[in-house]
């Protein structure tokens, strides 16, 4: 046992001293450690999901419902601007949508296979999740990557990392680390400059003493200077490839099955391609196929010298107005609770946890000039198409698993990188939207035991939902039940073969369409 001392951000306004117990066994491939990083970790409180700290520890969720300029927000009554409430539903929380659309998602099941899967571990029945410790790691100077971690015990199996969506962070994971838990050893982070991985310290110093009276604690990223320690710090592709590799080296010591959901899709597949003796698979949940608007210096040099400012500190002048005016928009409760109804296509979903966690992060100083840089950053050094052929072309192991009824990251999307590496099995689930890990967690830790349990066995054991080692070229789909807080519930997965393609599918929607009129004019 090593008794760390660390200090928190200021934001965060505690010092701890705590017992962090060294692993020091691995699994086959070792990796060694570059330098020793200050860690520090916390259990969660399984019951509320937070990591303990006090408004009293932590002032700036004082006025986490009323930020400046906007008036008082009732999440459980609603907004009379917003067209869909926020009520008070079956899970005993918030949810997003109209009353009349709750439980709209059913689809014909009657000529479906049925498949009966595990739920979650529910404490109402005596099961208990995998406990979760929430930590911090030292990568650079002022620069601290919140993480969250369950399952270490064990050391046998296999690593899992997820990389959460843009806005969000490790917490959007709770379900995959508290159930996978039980069974791997799970890890999933906040990317730089999101979630709890939000600087430490004004990354920006003002020249005028007037100013820094009057701004001093209320926004950071505004000032006239670039502090020493941040000097060239962009919320990039780059940097976040940097930091997955980083962690993986340094924190895990091994390769991993790495899982991204939106923006954390793209990001696990750009470090598997430049990385990819460092991942054991990669699973893909609604990636965003793009990132970035400015041309990659590398890449393109003289085309990004065309843009004199690309995401670093601090923000100029022109870009500080648009950011607060947008900012300002984007960080209202109202607009979360309608972005949260969006990307969630099953509207009776429990969304308190997300909802509560992403008005937290809205408060720390330092948010809305870390999304000016995340929006103005540049692009990737390789293009999503890229980096799936590289990981193609390195023989990377990947799983698709898209929710069809995301509004963003549509099922073509999804259908194109199946295009592309043909032999990857493909899920469509359904109903389900962006986040389907969140939505149906039931359904997606169901098909990542059984995809990893196809991997670790060399494809001795099926692929989830194939029977035995059926072989299946086209599709085929099956209604996966589970149980949920004491009720049933259901979704239809088709899963697509090595054969399949567009034409396929509209063939098949096609043939469905007319079989049912025949059946309706007879």
């Amino acid at each position: 046992m090593e008794v760390i001392s660390y200090s928190s951000p200021p934001c965060c306004n505690f010092k701890r001293r705590l017992l962090v117990k060294k692993h020091s066994t691995r699994q086959q491939v070792k990796i060694s450690l570059c330098k020793k990083h200050r860690i520090l970790c916390t259990r969660i409180n399984s019951r509320s999901g937070s990591l303990g700290f006090s408004n009293k520890d932590y002032p700036l969720l004082k006025n986490v419902y009323h930020g400046k300029g906007s008036r008082p927000f009732n999440a459980l009554e609603g907004s009379k601007n917003v067209e869909s409430k926020v009520f008070s539903g079956n899970y005993n929380g918030y949810v997003i949508g109209r009353e009349d659309e709750v439980g709209s998602m059913s689809e014909t099941r009657d000529s479906v296979t049925k498949v009966l899967i595990p739920g979650l571990p529910e404490e109402s029945n005596g099961e208990r999740g995998a406990p979760i410790s929430s930590c911090f790691w030292e990568w650079k100077p002022k620069l601290n990557v919140h993480y969250e971690k369950s399952g270490c015990e064990n050391v046998n199996s296999p690593p899992l990392l997820f990389l959460p969506g843009f806005g969000v962070g490790s917490f959007h994971y709770e379900k995959q680390l508290k159930d996978l838990g039980h069974d791997y050893r799970v890890w999933a982070i906040d990317f730089l400059g999101q979630g709890m991985s939000l600087p430490i310290e004004d990354p920006t110093s003002q020249s005028n003493e007037e100013t820094i009276s009057e701004t001093k604690d209320l926004v950071w990223g505004f000032g006239d200077e670039t502090e020493p320690w941040a000097s060239d710090l962009a919320y990039s592709m780059d940097l976040w490839r940097d930091q997955v590799r980083y962690f993986v080296e340094e924190v895990i010591g091994e390769p991993v099955y790495i899982v991204g959901n939106s923006l954390g899709g793209f990001v696990a597949l750009y470090f598997a391609a430049c990385n990819p003796q460092l991942v054991k698979g990669v699973t893909l949940l609604n990636a965003t196929p793009f990132w970035g608007f400015l041309p990659n210096p590398i890449r393109s040099p003289r085309l990004a010298r065309i843009f004199s400012w690309s995401g670093t500190f601090p923000l100029p002048e022109s870009v500080r107005k648009l950011t607060e005016f947008v900012w300002q928009k984007i960080s209202d409760p109202e607009s979360i609770a309608d972005i949260l109804r969006q990307v969630y296509a099953d509207h009776s979903t429990n969304v308190d946890k997300v909802f509560s966690r992403i008005l937290e992060t809205t408060q720390h100083p330092a948010a809305a000039a870390s999304f000016a840089s995340i929006m103005f950053a540049p692009q990737g050094e390789l293009s999503f198409r890229e980096a799936l052929s590289r990981c193609h072309m390195s023989n990377v192991p990947i799983c698709l698993m898209y929710g069809k009824e995301d509004p963003w990251v549509k099922p073509v999307w999804g259908l194109q990188v199946k295009k592309e590496v043909p032999d990857a099995p493909y899920y469509e689930i359904s109903p389900a939207g962006h986040c389907p890990h969140d939505e149906v967690p039931e359904v997606v830790n169901y098909l990542l035991r059984g995809w990893i349990k196809n991997q670790e066995s060399q494809g001795s054991v099926a692929l989830p939902l194939l029977d035995e080692m059926e072989n299946i070229q086209d599709s085929i789909t099956k209604n996966l039940e589970f149980v949920r807080e004491g009720s049933s519930k259901s979704v239809i997965v088709r899963f697509f073969g090595s054969r399949f393609s567009l034409w396929n599918r509209m063939e098949s929607y096609f043939k469905s369409r007319f079989g049912k009129l025949e059946t309706k004019s007879r």
